[in-house]
């Protein structure tokens, strides 16, 4: 495939959408767990796994996402698996650190919801839009995206479905029903935002 950003992105482009996407990616998820919810996408099975076992949620993310990554050089190219393995790793870091640098007191959970969401969604366009992505189901959706008349947040909403009838066994269903809400938010953001007849960056 041909990777449009090299005709519109510097290095110092893709660097900072790569910074900003990351560290607001780290940032949302940080809102989310600190409210016990849970997301879709790898990012939503490593946050289930990371309760039930206890274990970090950023080594976990880590992990997960090591499959994904052959799938990501062999169909979306070198340059876009290199971008994405600094991503998810940058991300997996901070969402660790970022849990000791801030707090909240109070957090209404319908409102902690669709800032997640908001956050969550502008980060993902800003990987996107500089050629790279969370891994995981990310990498298919964006691959399909490119090649079906299929939207990349159709194709997550879908993996999410399956996740969160998951969820519903673990947690309890209004934290379940508030995660939700979050999930669309995010996938609605992405949605609409990027789409192939539109700027998508590569």
């Amino acid at each position: 495939m041909s990777n449009q950003s090299d005709q519109h992105h510097t290095l110092f482009d893709d660097a900072q959408g790569l910074a900003f996407g990351t560290v607001m990616a780290a940032f949302g998820m940080v809102i989310l767990t600190s409210l016990g919810f849970v997301t879709g996408q790898m990012a939503g099975l490593a946050v289930l796994i990371s309760y039930v076992s206890g274990w970090s949620f950023g080594a976990v993310f880590f992990l997960i996402n090591i499959p994904f990554y052959w799938i990501g050089y062999k169909r979306m190219g070198l340059r876009f698996m290199v971008k994405t393995f600094i991503a998810v790793t940058v991300m997996s870091i901070l969402s660790y650190l970022i849990r000791d640098w801030v707090s909240f007191d109070s957090f209404n959970p319908l409102f902690g919801a669709v800032i997640y969401g908001c956050i969550s969604g502008s980060a993902l366009l800003a990987l996107f839009r500089h050629g790279a992505s969370l891994g995981g189901i990310g990498i298919l959706a964006v691959y399909l995206q490119e090649r079906t008349r299929l939207r990349a947040g159709q194709i997550q909403m879908a993996f999410d479905a399956v996740l969160f009838a998951i969820a519903l066994m673990i947690l309890p269903l209004p934290i379940v029903l508030y995660s939700f809400v979050g999930a669309v938010v995010l996938n609605f953001v992405i949605a609409v935002n990027h789409r192939r007849d539109r700027y998508v960056g590569f």
